[in-house]
């Protein structure tokens, strides 16, 4: 048996591997490639087998990837990572890619005006999908053009041009934020929408419309930056205002609900005796405030897989798996009954 020195001091190779071995190269590609079955002996693919470890052979990826067509990686566009939801959605579709012999190169869309670099400048035929949240407006840019499968998350079902959608039941979320306030006797409303335009921010706004019309509910809509400051200051000038103050702030995420309140206590009101707060995504920031934010659980690590299966499915010619992701209400202490005034 070779061992690698003898090979001398380049890479060993499957001409390496079937001379160790005493058997064809075809004989090697065949066990090595797992399609060796009814065609070798198992003796034989065995001593590929002990041959291909003893001369720390590794086939050239590249090389088979080039014969197949596919070089088995996914490329995932998400917003400029500073929020922890994305991250879980990586998680989420890199478990599922490896199961399946799949790689993920992660692309946060730079924040900023103006389009994204063209992710695909370089690598466009290194990639065999995109999965990418509609969050990452200006990476999206980037996408005409191209022929590969594209995977939406949390998009408009409607827009064209992706190969399969997977979304949240972001309405039903915000249904259920709106009913549990109202249960609780609150009939005043505002509404901190975040300022990022995004389909899935439209969808909450709807809902919240939708849930509190038609009774005496009002609600009135103050847009801020994610972010808590800028959260924090769009909720002191709102309760600052004329008129009757809200006893309730429904926000977009929890980072805005996170600064919302903030903005409360500077203005000497208590959470939730005063004002109630809800949140949405259910981050590690909804636990770490106090009191600790009711929010809406949002299953991110699923939305990556999902989104990963899908871009397998459409790879491999079936049907993407349907219907929306469903979302819970998580209730905590920075809601209550509204005060009576």
């Amino acid at each position: 048996m070779h061992n690698p020195q003898s090979i001398g001091g380049n890479r060993p190779t499957s001409r390496d591997v079937a001379r160790a071995a005493g058997v064809s190269q075809a004989t090697v590609s065949l066990v090595l490639g797992d399609k060796w079955r009814g065609r070798v002996s198992e003796p034989t693919a065995a001593a590929v087998r002990e041959a291909a470890t003893a001369l720390g052979y590794r086939p050239n990826l590249a090389a088979r990837n080039l014969r197949l067509g596919r070089t088995r990686t996914a490329l995932l566009v998400v917003p400029a990572l500073t929020n922890e939801f994305f991250a879980r959605v990586y998680t989420g579709a890199a478990t599922v890619a490896a199961r399946h012999g799949f790689g993920v190169v992660l692309y946060p869309s730079p924040a900023g005006v103006g389009p994204a670099r063209d992710p695909f400048a370089s690598a466009r035929a290194a990639l065999d999908g995109v999965i990418a949240s509609s969050m990452a407006t200006d990476a999206l840019k980037a996408f005409g053009g191209t022929d590969l499968p594209l995977v939406m998350l949390d998009s408009d079902p409607a827009d064209g041009g992706a190969a399969a959608h997977v979304n949240l039941d972001i309405a039903d979320g915000m249904r259920q934020v709106a009913r549990h306030l109202l249960h609780l006797g609150h009939r005043r409303f505002l509404h901190l929408a975040s300022a990022v335009p995004s389909w899935t921010f439209d969808v909450r706004a709807d809902a919240l419309a939708d849930t509190l019309a038609g009774g005496s509910a009002t609600v009135t809509t103050v847009r801020a930056p994610l972010d808590v400051q800028g959260a924090r200051g769009a909720v002191e000038r709102a309760l600052a205002g004329p008129g009757p103050r809200p006893t309730a702030i429904v926000c977009d995420d929890d980072i805005l609900a996170a600064g919302a309140c903030k903005a409360a206590r500077r203005l000497g009101l208590r959470v939730p005796e005063d004002l109630s707060v809800t949140g949405f995504d259910d981050l590690a920031l909804a636990t770490a405030v106090e009191p600790e934010l009711t929010t809406v659980a949002l299953p991110a690590e699923r939305v990556g897989e999902r989104g990963m299966g899908a871009l397998l499915a459409v790879l491999d010619g079936r049907e993407p798996e349907r219907g929306d992701l469903p979302v819970t209400l998580t209730v905590r202490g920075s809601t209550g009954p509204a005060p009576a005034v």
